[in-house]
């Protein structure tokens, strides 16, 4: 099937202004993914897949990925970060498979949005069984994964109901990246060292599942579950504070002006 030259694809499907998103675009992708990313693209649309399709692939890695996690062990750690490796590659080839193809529509956007959702959810309720040590229905560290994955989402709730309160209030649904300054001098120290140290990335796809086979490796070497447990709750008390430094952070910035 006919398609378009990698090059022709790179143009189209990364345009400067993709690659230098601050709040949208992962450190990862710009690092390393989207320089491999183009070759996969320029696959799928040999293949004649739709974006729609792509975003699927990407949504199924990362609830797989939360699955694996869960059997506990290092192969399912090793095997989940690889998933997530992937989740990651689909998630740049879609976007770039629909501007080159010039079909992007909201219907993309609401499923890429719903499978960031699943997919750091599953992880961190799948951290939650590997942590319990055994799939079982309950016990302490499961309620634990569930907890930390629905606040987790509420975070992810908080940043998208800042563009439903703006459209309902009549307001364009983008802000500009000096839209997230807090308007206090305070607020905006603090959120500046938050970003400097990153420590709200622990419930984030990528970051977790690196995190979530370092300490495979550690509970392989020591014996036990130690350390996957101590992340598992180091991910429930970080979701925990950032559901309400978030909200204080939108309230006090620009965004709701």
């Amino acid at each position: 099937m006919s398609g378009p030259s990698l090059a022709e694809l790179r143009a189209a499907g990364q345009p400067q202004a993709v690659i230098d998103r601050l709040n949208d675009e992962h450190w990862a992708g710009r690092l390393y993914m989207r320089k491999l990313s183009p070759a996969a693209t320029w696959v799928f649309a040999r293949l004649g897949w739709s974006p729609n399709a792509v975003t699927g692939a990407f949504i199924a890695c990362g609830i797989a990925a939360g699955v694996v996690i869960a059997l506990g062990g290092l192969a399912s750690a090793v095997g989940g970060a690889l998933l997530i490796q992937a989740y990651l590659l689909f998630d740049c080839a879609d976007g770039e498979l629909a501007r080159w193809s010039k079909r992007t529509s909201p219907a993309g956007i609401y499923l890429d949005g719903v499978g960031h959702y699943l997919a750091e959810s599953a992880l961190l309720v799948g951290l939650g069984f590997r942590a319990q040590g055994q799939l079982t229905g309950s016990g302490p560290y499961i309620s634990a994964g569930l907890g930390a994955a629905l606040l987790a989402m509420l975070v992810k709730a908080e940043t998208d109901n800042v563009v439903v309160a703006r459209a309902k209030a009549g307001l364009p649904g983008g802000h500009a990246d000096a839209a997230l300054a807090p308007r206090g001098g305070g607020m905006a120290a603090a959120r500046h060292l938050a970003s400097v140290l990153g420590v709200h990335r622990i419930t984030q796809a990528v970051e977790l599942s690196l995190l979530i086979l370092l300490a495979a490796i550690a509970d392989q070497l020591r014996g036990g579950l130690t350390a996957t447990r101590v992340l598992l709750l180091a991910c429930l008390a970080v979701s925990a504070l950032m559901v309400v430094a978030h909200l204080v952070a939108i309230v006090a910035s620009r965004r709701l002006s």
